[in-house]
């Protein structure tokens, strides 16, 4: 079959057609493609242009505040450099002027030099002059005179030492009878406590005279009965309307009195109820015993005691030691020693209980063997106290080689508390009144220009005049300050005399 030409020319030119549609279309997405690139690229350009602006402008703002540094750091460096030099010209001034300081103290030494020169020339013909006139006048040579002044000085030498060393036997003779007495009462305090002026004696009142024949009973049975069970002594005629308790220990005393309190305000008085009463007076004072110690504990913060050392260091409450209640003097101890061993940055709970605990002895039975210091000791290891506080409350009488730093720590806490003014038998007045003749004593003497008594009455500190007393009088006049207090005073332990004689010379530069 035959296609017709007009066919084949229609299809030819359609396909020529849609070829150049086609052609046509992809150059104008060529074309688009292009434009929109160009666009990006312009675009792309506009950002790279304002980030450059940007920098550009960061750059100069740094810059800007890095001279503004530099320029403060300049300025800074031109001050310092500006304050130096006054400072190196200030300096050069001080310099000139010490030197012109220097040039007149070495002029001045220069006469004074001149000055001294001449006075020893002086004084040369002076000591020929004196020695011609020491011939003349007692025939003796040089020689000869300092012989005789050689023996004068020989003589007063050997009077000062046999002085110096009877002073010194006096001392050690003292400190022999000192450390005997102590030694002896601390054994009588194992067995009775020390009583004071009015620690030795209690006194009951009583309802009405009558009662006075109850007390005593038919042919004494009564009395003979509370004064056996109680352990003290009853005096009934001593004084109207009262008896008096007479007991050194201050437990039986005490238990005595509310014993017979008690009988008295029931009125039946026979040896069962005597018994009965003072059983219960023991168990009150045993109640009383006990707070006192959980009190001492509680003021002390210390835990952990076993129950015999509560005990027994309540039972301290009712012993006197000079006057002062062993309890409180136990007490201030620990108290002492704990302030002590913070300041030494020991530990203050273990000082607390070394001061706490070494008098613990004194209310042990005197069946114990040793001494008050070496019984508590041997108590404290027994219920597990620490080693150091044992060592401590062993060697506080030096019984005992220290172990530890607690041990020195309780002796100076332990002399502290003993003899601040007041703490033990001598009163606060006379403590006043004895530091008060021992500064007239020095004060009497010509010569003395201000007297102070130190460290309790201990030490005397005598300032002389310088211009009247000579060093060699200085030296005479403490030794008769030390015959007097010896002669005029009684005092405890020892006392140093230290006599101050100086001469100050000040000068105030302008």
């Amino acid at each position: 079959m035959e296609v017709p030409i007009g066919l084949i020319v229609a299809f030819i030119l359609g396909s020529v057609l849609s070829v150049g549609l086609i052609f046509y279309f992809i150059l104008r997405l060529i074309k688009q493609s292009d434009e929109k690139a160009i666009k990006q690229v312009e675009l792309v350009e506009k950002e790279a242009d304002i980030k450059i602006r940007e920098a550009q402008t960061n750059m100069e703002k740094y810059l800007e505040v890095r001279r503004k540094e530099l320029e403060a750091q300049l300025s800074q460096r031109e001050m310092n450099v500006t304050f130096r030099e006054k400072e190196v010209d200030r300096l050069v001034v001080n310099i000139e002027e010490d030197q012109t300081t220097l040039e007149e103290k070495r002029a001045d030494c220069y006469s004074r030099e001149e000055e001294l020169s001449r006075n020893e020339h002086e004084t040369e013909k002076l000591m020929r002059l004196f020695r011609m006139r020491l011939y003349r006048l007692t025939g003796m040579s040089n020689q000869e005179a300092k012989q005789v002044l050689f023996s004068e000085v020989d003589r007063e030498c050997r009077e000062e030492l046999g002085a110096k060393r009877k002073e010194l036997l006096e001392k050690s003779e003292k400190e022999i009878e000192f450390e005997a007495k102590r030694i002896l009462v601390d054994t009588m305090q194992r067995i009775s406590s020390t009583p004071d002026k009015e620690s030795g004696a209690a006194i009951v009142k009583l309802p009405s005279d009558e009662m006075k024949g109850r007390i005593i009973g038919k042919d004494g049975r009564n009395i003979r009965a509370f004064e056996g069970v109680t352990g003290t002594t009853l005096m009934i005629d001593e004084t109207p309307d009262s008896v008096l308790i007479s007991s050194f220990d201050s437990m039986r005393r005490e238990i005595a009195r509310i014993a017979l309190e008690a009988l008295l305000k029931d009125g039946r008085i026979h040896p069962a109820s005597i018994e009965n009463e003072v059983h219960k007076a023991e168990d009150q004072i045993s109640k009383i015993t006990n707070e006192k110690a959980e009190d001492a504990l509680n003021q002390l913060k210390i835990k952990h005691v076993h129950p015999e050392l509560v005990k027994l260091l309540g039972n301290l409450y009712f012993r006197l030691s000079y006057n002062q209640n062993t309890l409180n003097h136990s007490v201030e101890v620990a108290f002492i020693c704990s302030l002590l061993a913070s300041e030494l940055q020991l530990d203050p709970d273990i000082a607390k209980r070394c001061g706490l605990f070494h008098d613990l002895g004194k209310v042990m039975s005197e069946e114990e063997e040793g001494s008050h210091a070496v019984v508590a000791a041997n108590m404290l290891q027994k219920y597990g106290e620490d080693p150091q506080v044992v060592n401590a409350v062993a060697a506080s009488h030096e019984e005992v080689q220290d172990i530890s730093i607690y041990s020195p720590l309780l002796k100076v806490a332990d002399a502290i508390s003993a003899v601040r003014p007041g703490a033990r038998a001598d009163s606060m007045d006379g403590y006043v009144q004895r530091i008060f003749a021992l500064e007239e004593i020095a004060k009497k003497i010509e010569g003395v220009k201000e007297v102070y008594a130190l460290q309790a009455g201990r030490e005397l500190r005598v300032i002389v005049e310088p211009s009247s007393i000579s060093e060699m009088e200085a030296q005479k006049m403490a030794r008769k300050i030390r015959s007097r207090i010896e002669e005029d005073l009684t005092y405890p332990d020892t006392i140093k005399v230290t006599l101050i004689r100086e001469s100050r010379f000040s000068e105030t530069a302008k």
